[in-house]
């Protein structure tokens, strides 16, 4: 499958759902443009915003499961859901591997497993920063804290007007 192919049916998957689905395709487009930006090989991009697209899969089994979506409920759960959704998407073993080991730790920023775990953290970071009006220091510490490549650090810094 294409990736906008995953991306609509991560959207039926989503069953309406308004915010999951508009979440989730912000991620990727912020994924997509920061691994464009910072040069990533075609391969590498294919996995990038494929596991951007599916980085909250859990969500909705947590919220019936614990009546939350908090991150680590997410992580804990989400393995075995990224492996059966990307296995009906015609990938290969190494890509789902990579991307359900990405989802299941995407809210862990200590240790960072790569360029591409970094940039779903950033992508998913600017979303979660908008969606949720962090305060300006938060914002201000996540871009020394957490943001590492030069792309996410701009998108920040011209979302946010952090200096």
């Amino acid at each position: 499958m294409t990736v906008s192919e995953i991306l609509q049916k991560m959207i039926t998957r989503a069953g309406g759902n308004l915010h999951d689905i508009a979440h989730f395709v912000k991620v990727w487009a912020y994924a997509k443009t920061i691994g464009e930006l910072e040069g990533l090989d075609p391969e590498m991009q294919r996995l990038v915003e494929i596991t951007a697209i599916i980085h909250d899969i859990a969500v909705p089994f947590c919220r019936g499961k614990y009546g939350s979506a908090d991150g680590k409920l997410q992580e804990r759960e989400s393995d075995p859901l990224a492996r059966e959704f990307l296995s009906g998407c015609g990938c290969s073993e190494e890509l789902i591997d990579r991307s359900a080991l990405l989802v299941s730790h995407h809210h862990t920023y200590d240790p960072i497993l790569g360029v591409d775990h970094q940039i779903l953290l950033e992508a998913d970071y600017l979303v979660n920063a908008e969606e949720s009006r962090y305060p300006a220091e938060n914002i201000r510490n996540a871009g020394e804290r957490i943001f590492r490549t030069e792309a996410g650090k701009k998108i920040l810094r011209d979302m946010f007007g952090i200096v």
